[in-house]
């Protein structure tokens, strides 16, 4: 059976907002009415996946049973090579109880001047995106770019590790972005094309 996403309401089964106005821009042209989970006063569920994509279909498979409403989850983080692909799923942890990015990119920085000098900066940025409806359905996609970091970081746009992040061939990170101009190449763009090509 083919998968196919009706205009009307959609849960964002995020309670960040910087996740929640990237994916609210991305649905805006396809007759979507996101509501986000925080606004429903939907709880957290505890991230318990080993995978980006299990994460996500944990979070939307949630928020779809408890809001009687299909639901859209996100998750996504960076992964850098010289750290064996950490901070990955625990993106969001390294940032702490306050979600501090700035300690979280200066704690990414630390561990790299512990890595050895030959490592380089490769790092990329993975977004699983998981639809579930409440009769069980459901759809997972994965997006990636790729890119190097940066330090000091640069930009007060966007959200998370941003401003660290410069996709290869670019010489802004995201943080200096314009919101279009990053959601035109972004792991969450790419990620989002895929769900289209499914689901519109």
């Amino acid at each position: 059976m083919t998968l196919k996403l009706a205009p009307g309401k959609l849960v964002i089964a995020s309670h960040n907002p910087g996740k929640v106005r990237e994916i609210r821009a991305l649905l805006e042209p396809y007759g979507i009415e996101p509501i986000s989970a925080a606004s429903l006063d939907l709880p957290e569920p505890e991230e318990t996946g080993t995978t980006f994509a299990a994460n996500a279909l944990l979070k939307a498979r949630a928020a779809a049973d408890l809001s009687g409403l299909p639901a859209l989850a996100d998750d996504s983080g960076l992964c850098v090579d010289a750290l064996n692909g950490d901070p990955g799923i625990f993106s969001a942890r390294w940032a702490g109880e306050t979600k501090d990015f700035g300690a979280a990119m200066r704690l990414v920085e630390e561990h790299l001047g512990r890595a050895p000098k030959d490592s380089g900066r490769d790092a990329h940025f993975v977004c699983a995106l998981a639809l579930c409806w409440p009769n069980g359905s459901e759809v997972e996609v994965e997006g990636r770019v790729d890119g190097l970091l940066v330090n000091p970081p640069r930009g007060t746009h966007g959200f998370g590790y941003d401003a660290m992040f410069v996709v290869n061939g670019q010489t802004l990170t995201f943080g200096e972005m314009d919101p279009e101009a990053k959601h035109a190449m972004s792991h969450r763009a790419d990620a989002f094309a895929k769900l289209v090509a499914t689901v519109f």
